[in-house]
């Protein structure tokens, strides 16, 4: 075995996927290696408080392995656990979780909440995809990114795909690459509502009328409504047709619908959106005189179907656009006791538009950085009974929960993973807290 080889047990895995491996109490991370194998490897980087190596062969396989059923897998950077079995990523993602809570935050619920789990494949409704002229490889590759590279793996299909919009990655490098200028496309953007589907196309510099002419074409074959965007997602523009659409979606279980715009914020897997909702809303109890706070509200996911059961709801939101699709999907549900306010929720003086209002009970639904500014806004004399808190960061909502137990008082009654994105490394969570 050469000097910068060895052989060692994965302990566990990483957020990002990685086997790690202790070797004289060191810690080793191992692409592609998993919990219980023994691997060869090779050292690609020594550091003083641990190495990176790369994995050469499996001496003894987990039991959990099993053969990824996507051919691009291991390159393509959309997925990273297709190799490890869908328990055991429940189980693994339920494992970071809560050694991320005990370790940042310093709490452990009271009981874990079973995982909210969906299809495992066809799930994904939205997808930016990178595209880029590369003559060397054969023209425009139009897909995900390499894992850890900024590469394009070039995609004619994708298993996680919402079937319709796999249906459009055959003929995207063709469609690009047919532009006057296809090194000016960096980007191409999909959705998907129940009953119609948009893509975005970014350009660097302006379409000709050829090119317009050409992605009209495209989308009319296609069924697709297509915009263009010139500059920031605030510039996305119909091509087809004129007026674009409005995507939607429906939660049956609160009878409400939800419109949505091509560029809007939605929960990526609809499937695990409609169970997640219904089990925060139960964990909050929102009876009939509760008057109830949605932070982070979007277009109004959960505020809606909190309206429902609640005397009143106020969902707050940082994004105007947002906010004004949030009232008009409460206009065409009939709802009439959910308001929806602009505020800047991560002023941390406290002298926004959201300034901890009292409630009885809150929700959260915050981007990767948290909301423990929001938070902090907490009237500490008039504290909601009980918070959901609905992550999409392990670390955040560890430190967030760590300011509720151990500045607030407040009890960490439940936890638990919902598995927004199978075959990634992706920990979507939502924990219950309880005041006294």
């Amino acid at each position: 075995m050469a000097s910068n080889e060895a052989e060692a047990t994965i302990e566990s895995l990483t957020q990002d996927a990685r086997g790690v491996a202790r070797i004289d109490g060191k810690a080793t991370f191992i692409d592609g290696a998993l919990p219980g194998e023994r691997v060869r490897f090779k050292y690609l980087q020594r550091r003083s408080r641990y190495d990176d190596g790369a994995m050469l062969a499996i001496v003894e396989p987990s039991p959990d392995r099993v053969t990824a059923p996507c051919p691009h897998f291991g390159t393509c950077g959309g997925c990273t656990l297709q190799h490890l079995s869908s328990d055991a990523q429940l189980r693994a993602k339920t494992r970071i979780l809560a050694e991320t809570l005990r370790h940042i935050g310093r709490v452990e619920p009271t009981r874990w909440l079973a995982p909210i789990t969906g299809p495992t494949a066809g799930y994904r409704r939205r997808a930016r995809l990178g595209a880029r002229l590369v003559p060397k490889k054969g023209g425009v590759l139009v897909g995900f990114r390499e894992r850890r590279r900024s590469f394009i793996t070039p995609l004619a299909e994708c298993l996680t795909l919402d079937p319709r919009l796999a249906a459009l990655l055959p003929g995207l490098s063709g469609l690009v690459a047919g532009l006057s200028r296809p090194n000016r496309i960096p980007q191409i953007e999909l959705s998907a509502g129940d009953d119609a589907v948009t893509m975005i196309l970014r350009h660097l510099e302006p379409l000709t009328a050829g090119d317009r002419e050409r992605l009209c074409q495209f989308a009319i074959a296609k069924d697709v409504a297509l915009y263009h965007q010139p500059g920031d997602p605030s510039t996305a523009t119909p091509l087809w047709p004129d007026a674009g659409v409005e995507l939607s979606y429906r939660l049956p279980e609160f009878d409400i619908t939800f419109g949505f715009g091509a560029t809007d914020f939605i929960q990526v897997n609809a499937a695990i959106n409609r169970a997640l909702v219904q089990q925060a809303v139960a964990m909050l109890e929102v009876s009939t005189t509760d008057r109830v706070v949605d932070l982070f509200c979007g277009i109004g996911n959960f505020t809606l179907p909190l309206a429902r059961r609640a005397a009143r709801v106020v969902g707050y939101e940082a994004d105007d656009g947002l906010v004004q699709r949030a009232r008009r999907n409460a206009a065409r549900n009939g709802i009439d006791n959910a308001d929806f306010e602009v505020a800047n929720l991560y002023d941390k003086t406290g002298t926004g538009s959201w300034t901890g209002r009292g409630c009885d009970k809150l929700l959260l639904d915050p981007p990767r950085g948290g909301a423990v500014a929001a938070l902090k806004a907490l009237p500490p004399t008039d504290l909601p009974r009980r918070i959901v808190y609905v992550s999409c960061n392990p670390a955040t909502l560890a430190r967030d929960s760590d300011y509720l137990v151990n500045q607030l008082g407040y009890r960490l009654e439940a936890a638990g993973i919902a598995d927004m994105f199978p075959h990634t490394s992706h920990v979507e969570s939502l924990a219950l807290f309880v005041h006294p």
